[in-house]
C-alpha cells in the first residue's frame, strides 16, 4: 500500500541521537506547551528519547526555534498540507520512520500529561510490546478534573466498546498520551498511512487494530490533569463529541480495515 503522507516541511532537525523519539503535536499551544518542555528539561528527557513538535499551523509565535532548541527539542516539523490531528501524526510517524526510530510515544502539546512516565513507555517497548496506552483508571493512575461528559463517556461508552470490539480491555481510549512499535505502525495489515485518518480516527483505530491483530498491548498508570475553567481542547462541545462518536462507530464496524478499504 501506498504511504498517503500530507505535505510538511522539517524546520529543524538533527540526525537521530536516541532509538526511540517523542512526538508532540501541536496548534497554538502557547504556555501550555513550554510549560511541558520545561518539565521534560527538568526530567532530562532529551537523554531517552528525541522530542519531535508536529505542528499543525500555530500562529501564536510559540514555536520559535532558538526557544525550543534551548528546550532540548530535537525536530520541529510543520504539516502544510490538508487535515488536523491525524494528518500531523502521519507526517511525523513518516518523518520517523525513514529516520530508523525503534519505537515513537506521543504526549499531547496542551500540558495536561505528566512527562515523567516517558521512560516507562520507553521500558514497554523495549520488553517487546507494542502498543503502550496511558491510562487514568487503572491502579496507579488518576485523573484530575476531568469533566463529568467526558469521564462518562470514556467510562460507558468509549472504552466498553473498544474493548469489546478489539478484544483487549481497554480502560482510557481517548487521550494521545500512548507508544507504538516500529512494527505495528510500519505493518501494510496495519495501513497507518491513508488519508482518511484525518482527525482522530487513527487513534482510536490503533486501539482497535493492534490487539486484533495479535500485537501486544499494555496500559500503564499516569495522572491526566485539566486545569481549573477552561478546559484547553481542540474538541467542540456537541459537534466534535458527536462527531468522535460516529468515528468510533467506523472504527469497531471494521469501516477502517484495510481488506474494506482496498474494496
Amino acid at each position: 500500500m501506498e504511504r498517503e503522507v500530507p505535505a510538511y516541511e522539517v524546520l529543524f532537525s538533527e540526525a537521530p541521537q536516541q532509538p526511540y523519539a517523542v512526538v508532540v503535536p501541536v496548534i497554538n499551544e502557547g504556555a501550555r506547551l513550554h510549560g511541558l518542555l520545561q518539565k521534560m528539561q527538568a526530567l532530562g528527557t532529551a537523554q531517552s528519547a528525541d522530542i519531535v513538535i508536529v505542528d499543525g499551523g500555530s500562529s501564536d509565535g510559540s514555536l520559535e526555534p532558538a526557544q525550543l532548541k534551548a528546550y532540548g527539542v530535537h525536530s520541529l516539523l510543520l504539516k502544510t498540507g490538508d487535515g488536523k490531528l491525524g494528518a500531523q501524526l502521519r507526517c511525523a510517524y513518516a518523518y520517523l520512520l525513514d529516520q530508523g526510530y525503534n519505537g515513537i510515544v506521543t504526549i499531547d502539546g496542551n500540558g495536561k500529561d505528566d512527562p515523567s512516565t516517558i521512560p516507562h513507555f520507553i521500558a514497554k517497548l523495549q520488553a517487546g510490546y507494542d502498543f503502550v496506552q496511558a491510562s487514568r483508571f487503572i491502579k496507579g493512575g488518576r485523573g484530575v478534573n476531568t469533566p463529568l461528559t467526558r469521564l462518562l463517556a470514556i467510562r460507558l461508552i468509549h472504552a466498553p466498546l473498544l474493548s469489546l470490539a478489539s478484544g483487549f480491555h481497554w480502560t482510557d481510549t481517548t487521550q494521545g498520551y500512548r507508544a507504538y512499535s516500529r512494527s505495528l505502525l510500519a505493518d501494510p495489515r496495519v495501513g497507518v498511512f491513508r488519508k482518511e485518518f484525518s482527525s482522530y480516527e487513527l487513534l482510536f483505530y490503533l486501539s482497535y487494530i493492534a490487539p486484533r491483530l495479535h500485537y501486544r498491548c499494555v496500559e500503564l498508570p499516569t495522572v491526566r490533569s485539566y486545569p481549573v475553567g477552561a478546559v484547553p481542547t481542540k474538541i467542540s462541545t456537541i459537534q466534535g463529541n458527536l462527531n468522535i462518536l460516529i468515528t468510533l462507530i467506523k472504527v469497531i464496524t471494521g469501516h477502517f480495515n484495510v481488506k474494506r478499504a482496498q474494496q
